[in-house]
């Protein structure tokens, strides 16, 4: 059957969908093998050894993709199950359904091979009802799916995109039974009217792969946000093909979604023939955009400042296969930093993401994942042409989305074949006029390829001021320079590497001689970590502190600017990219605000103090346990917040208030000079809002005395719950002097009845990670006893035993 499928049944809840017969969810009694067999079903396919029992989603680079000492898996990894195929609606189809799988996916059933799909983030269906007609036993069917991420030139993304190409069966999958004749796809276009109603127009696409030509009764339903049915229309239709209007009604005064107010309208349609009858429900919203040239962005005739982050699919230890209870977590914190907006790069994301887009009031910039490919020959042209395809009609009615993206620097060094510009143009011009005849309510856009950006509706140049090149205090000329280069300006991706846990005292230090007027783009390479001009993002500190004040200046610049239609820093989540193995984190791109487990970083409270509602109050430094400098010498405080003011207090004593005014950098003025006692020290914020008042506490230690050179290496146990043990290992001088600007590199290891918790991609849970103020730590299970060692490079290892002792009854 055709991949574009959407079966939008799918969307009225899987509960729902399983009581009416129409799905169920495979989630349970899958077995994995990971194999090189490539497309040749693994000899023992029918046995035990080798194979584990898996549960869906998964990945199979859960584990593999922050490894130290060897890139991620690039292959095949094969998945079995046996199905339930007993279908209850006579003649009806058998169908298996895929929201998403990495990358390359076949399918057999029983010995038979159904088909395949290329594409690792468009949802896809095989009809598998011929093939298990002749079953001998329709309720145990023999499942078998090959995922292969081997690398592909002819499939998107490429290999050059900095992120891994995941593999497995990372999202749901479903079994479906549908009657004969069935709703395929149902897109619903509000448009607000000149006397403020708004028309819903409904068209949709039936499947029917053996073209039966019979009477069918279509009832559609639309209810309010609240619930309420507001209208109701019986039609009588016979079989059509392809998409067809299928009716219009009125809302005479709609309530409009926005992120301040999400309303969803819901759409039932049902369609009963001789086959039987099915029924699915579709959200929408109604709203409406404008993007005004060389200026701003509008939202139901109004300007609002699109204020964005961006994400990738990955998490620790799961990798692609984030759990729906994971992603509602991470959306949830998106939303409550005050976003308003999101980039789903770079590639389709899940159904689920959209939907809490949808309920959230999060606008969206959705992209197919042409990034950094260049151009290959026909197959590579029509894989994009496919993902562009499915991710519009598959994500048509997520009113949260308001831009197509095309794709992503399709300027990259070294791209395949090559840096065509023509044939670049002349296919970004294709993808921008099929985008538009899918759907011509949205805008298309598209970062960084200059040479081209006169053809997307809306365009962003690179800006990286202050890491890539340049410095942050050049970001609002870069802005104006970018605003005058097309018809509409938005600015995507911009930010700093930061390495959880480490702080500096002076986080420009470093960067005495880094050059201005010399352009704010990334060019090249310049995300390596050496070689080349000056620049923050190798010769910074990599700090929190530094990639702090770089998003302080940012977005107190971007508050002031009304012509301004807003951005998306770059991102909210650490992830795994096998281009950076030299981080401070293997294999990890650390520009999250986030961790990659979702442990909030300094910088999520930095831009919640801009952009949340809710009061807020948060003293910079929750994880910086020791500061430094001498005795008497003044040291900054930095409190965000988003109240009126705050009054900070030092051991006790007031050390004033201060008034909040975003123009005042940093900190919008929530900064105090204060003189730390040597030794320890406790720091209380109260702001206030109105009648509202919040309290934020830390205690920390002032270290006084000056370190030399790293020479000893301790390792100590830091605490212990339930059979997991955490050591903490610590740089000291020659005198025994905590050296709080060490950044080596420490290696953990484990000997005895004790195993790491390793490989997460965190500051917490890497068996190679670097320091942070002289410091890093690493958990580990223990059922026994055990050694733990620490070691840095020309540094005697330090090593810690560790018992385990259990109550015998």
């Amino acid at each position: 059957m055709s991949s574009r499928m959407c079966s939008g049944i799918l969307r009225s809840g899987a509960s729902a969908n399983e009581e009416r017969g129409y799905a169920t969810r495979l989630a349970e009694g899958w077995e994995f093998l990971r194999s090189d067999t490539g497309t040749v079903q693994p000899q023992n396919s029918e046995a035990q050894n080798g194979w584990e029992s898996v549960t869906l989603p998964h990945c199979f680079n859960a584990m593999n993709a922050c490894d130290p000492e060897q890139a991620y898996f690039r292959g095949s990894g094969w998945y079995r199950t046996h199905i339930d195929a007993r279908n209850p609606h006579a003649g009806g189809r058998t169908v298996l359904y895929f929201q998403g799988a990495g990358q390359t996916s076949t399918l057999w059933v029983g010995s038979t091979q159904v088909g395949k799909h290329k594409g690792g983030y468009d949802e896809f269906a095989f009809d598998i009802t011929d093939t298990v007609s002749g079953a001998t036993d329709l309720e145990r069917v023999p499942v078998k799916i090959l995922c292969d991420n081997s690398p592909d030139r002819d499939r998107v993304p490429s290999d050059l995109s900095d992120f891994c190409l995941y593999g497995g069966l990372y999202r749901h999958v479903d079994l479906l039974h549908l009657p004969a004749v069935s709703l395929d796809t149902v897109h619903i276009l509000p448009v607000i009217q000149g006397d403020g109603s708004a028309n819903i127009a409904v068209k949709g696409r039936l499947y029917n792969p053996r073209e039966e030509n019979t009477p069918c009764i279509i009832q559609m339903e639309i209810w309010s946000p609240q619930g309420q049915l507001i209208y109701r229309k019986r039609l009588n239709l016979a079989t059509w093909k392809g998409f067809a209007a299928l009716d219009q009604s009125a809302v005479d005064h709609p309530e409009l979604w926005s992120p301040s107010s999400p309303a969803l309208y819901r759409c039932r349609i049902s369609i009963s023939s001789k086959f039987g009858e099915m029924e699915q429900e579709e959200r929408f919203g109604i709203r409406k955009i404008e993007f005004v040239e060389h200026g701003c962005f509008k939202l139901n005739g109004e300007r609002l400042l699109l204020r964005g982050t961006q994400r990738h699919a990955d998490h620790a230890g799961v990798a692609a296969a984030m759990t729906d209870a994971q992603l509602r977590e991470e959306m949830h914190l998106i939303r409550a930093m005050g976003a308003n907006f999101i980039r789903l790069a770079h590639y389709q994301q899940g159904r689920l993401v959209l939907e809490l887009c949808d309920e959230l009031g999060l606008m969206v910039w959705e992209e197919v994942p042409w990034c950094r490919a260049g151009i290959g020959g026909e197959a590579f042209r029509q894989n994009v042409r496919d993902q562009l395809t499915h991710m519009i009609e598959q994500h048509y009615n997520h009113v949260s989305i308001i831009f197509w993206g095309l794709g992503n620097e399709d300027d990259w060094p070294g791209e395949y074949p090559s840096i065509n510009r023509q044939v670049i143009r002349s296919f970004m011009q294709e993808m921008n006029d099929l985008a538009h005849r899918l759907d011509d309510s949205r805008y298309t856009a598209f970062r960084r390829c200059d040479f081209a950006r006169d053809i997307p509706d809306v365009y962003s140049p690179s800006i990286w001021a202050g890491w890539y090149r340049g410095k942050y205090r050049e970001y609002e000329q870069a802005l104006l320079q970018g605003r005058e280069s097309v018809k509409r300006f938005i600015h995507m991706e911009w930010g700093a590497d930061s390495h959880a846990g480490r702080h500096a005292e002076d986080p420009e230090a470093g960067l005495r001689g880094l050059a201005t007027g010399q352009g704010t783009d990334e060019r090249g390479l310049d995300y390596l970590k050496n070689g080349g001009e000056v620049r923050a993002s190798s010769n910074g500190d990599w700090s929190e502190t530094y990639a702090c004040d770089l998003c302080d200046w940012y977005l107190k610049t971007q508050e002031k600017l009304d012509w301004l239609s807003g951005s998306a820093q770059w991102i909210f989540k650490d992830f795994a990219s096998p281009l950076r193995g030299d981080n401070g984190i293997p294999r990890v791109n650390q520009k999250g605000m986030v961790e990659r487990d979702l442990a909030l970083k300094e910088l999520y409270f930095l831009f919640q103090s801009y952009w949340a509602e809710k009061p807020m109050v948060h003293i910079y430094g929750h994880s910086w346990p020791v500061r430094w400098g001498k005795p008497g010498q003044k040291r900054m405080v930095r409190v965000y917040s988003n109240c009126e003011r705050a009054e900070l207090f030092l051991n006790g004593v007031s050390v004033g208030t201060k008034l909040r005014k975003s123009q005042d950098f940093p900190s919008a003025g929530l900064r105090w000079e204060v003189e730390f006692t040597p030794g320890l020290n406790h720091l209380r914020a109260v702001a206030s809002r109105g009648t509202a008042s919040l309290t934020d506490e830390v205690s920390l230690t002032y270290q006084t005395e000056p370190w030399g050179e790293p020479a000893e290496l301790r390792l100590r146990e830091k605490s212990r719950e339930n059979g997991r043990i955490t050591v903490e290992a610590k740089l000291f001088d020659s005198r025994g002097v905590l050296c709080l600007d060490a950044q080596n590199l420490v290696r953990f290891s484990v000997n005895g009845a004790g195993s790491l918790i390793d490989n997460l991609g965190t500051t917490r849970a890497s068996r190679e990670v670097q320091l942070a103020n002289g410091r890093a730590e690493i958990s580990l299970h223990a059922i026994g006893a055990c050694r733990a060692k620490a070691e840095v490079q020309g540094i005697a290892p330090a090593t810690c035993s560790l018992e385990v002792h259990y109550a015998t009854t």
